[in-house]
């Protein structure tokens, strides 16, 4: 990346030769992360991550004028990104949703979305993979039936890169959005898939940018880097993924073995590899993640942009847990720096801060 914040400065949409050189590393970009979910590099936008690539996915086809109906499919389990703007649609615009129903596990299955879609059907958005509980949805199976109902299939695959497959066409689906963050690349750019011969209204206006999909100078440094980013990510998919559920089976393990009512959230199998969640009986998140931190310990209660919200995960209550077990919920994930003594020492701080925690709620009560 460094390069191109100081010696490769032009803007890549100048026709002078510093504009051309910048223009050369995001095309160069762009065709090197179409490899990795072997599409055209010209159905690759790049936004600035996964919100703005859900937001323009989402309420870009609702409101194409190439389509009809004004019906949106969903689940329970989705980012905000997608929550929020199907809600906005319906309260401003008079749209109607679907949202499926999941089992305990936090799986969608394949005949709920058939019942789902209707001729008014706009769009389906599903998360590929959940970020509070790790389950990852049967894309291929559900892109199949939107396919046969001529519906628009979306998927939020933001926890998905660097751990799945990000392959369009065995997935099926029709629009794809993705955050570099998620596999070791810059903060503040991503990218939306769009398969050929979709229309969508643009959420951003100005420029010509991005064949007239997104609007704005681009942001050459973070596209170079996440597109390196993707690569390595890819090229050595088998070795990391493979070290990823190692330690995540490891923390599993330990956590289910060691503390006292403890419980694996999400599937037991169907899950990211770096991925690890559970309720907590007796303990109060936001209160464990205190402790937690105070040892050196990153951690999460439900999603990451709800943290410090008392208020029980509503993934949590769709996959039918109570309010206080949904309260008592924890997410630890793994990465390619984690060692297993990190796991072990994880593991023994949990054990202490949950006894602690405990302790003081009970103080409270008392």
């Amino acid at each position: 990346m460094l390069p191109y914040f100081f010696e490769v400065y032009g803007n890549p949409s100048s026709s002078h030769h510093f504009g051309r050189q910048a223009e050369m590393a995001t095309e160069s970009a762009r065709e090197s992360i179409s490899r990795v979910l072997n599409c055209s590099p010209e159905e690759i936008v790049f936004t600035s991550g996964g919100s703005e690539s859900d937001n323009l996915a989402l309420r870009g086809a609702a409101l194409s004028p190439r389509k009809t109906g004004k019906h949106l499919v969903t689940s329970p389990l989705e980012h905000e990104a997608i929550g929020k703007t199907v809600d906005q649609l319906v309260e401003t615009l008079g749209y109607t949703a679907s949202r499926l129903r999941v089992d305990t596990y936090g799986s969608i299955q394949p005949d709920d979305l058939s019942g789902a879609c209707q001729p008014e059907t706009r769009i389906v958005s599903v998360m590929y993979a959940n970020n509070e509980v790790g389950t990852i949805q049967p894309l291929a199976q559900l892109s199949a039936i939107t396919r046969v109902k001529d519906v628009l299939f979306h998927t939020d695959a933001v926890q998905a890169g660097g751990q799945l497959t990000l392959d369009v066409q065995a997935l099926g689906v029709d629009l794809l959005s993705l955050s570099a963050h998620k596999f070791y690349g810059p903060k503040g750019v991503g990218v939306l898939y769009i398969r050929k011969g979709i229309d969508l209204l643009p959420s951003q206006t100005g420029g010509s940018h991005e064949s007239n999909r997104r609007a704005g100078t681009h942001n050459t440094p973070g596209i170079v880097g996440m597109a390196r980013a993707l690569e390595l990510a890819y090229e050595e998919f088998d070795h990391w993924t493979a070290q990823y559920r190692s330690r995540r089976d490891q923390l599993i393990e330990g956590v289910l073995s060691h503390v006292d009512g403890a419980r694996l959230t999400g599937h037991p199998d169907q899950r990211l590899p770096s991925h690890a969640s559970f309720v907590i009986e007796g303990v109060e998140s936001n209160t464990l993640l205190m402790h937690l931190d105070m040892k050196g310990v990153a951690a999460s209660s439900g999603s990451a942009c709800k943290t410090g919200n008392p208020e029980p995960s509503g993934v949590l209550l769709a996959l039918g847990y109570s309010e206080d077990e949904a309260l008592g919920s924890l997410r630890l994930t793994v990465g390619r720096q984690t060692t297993e003594a990190d796991i072990d020492y994880t593991v023994m701080v949990l054990v202490e801060a949950v006894e602690k925690v405990r302790r003081l709620r009970q103080v409270r009560v008392s």
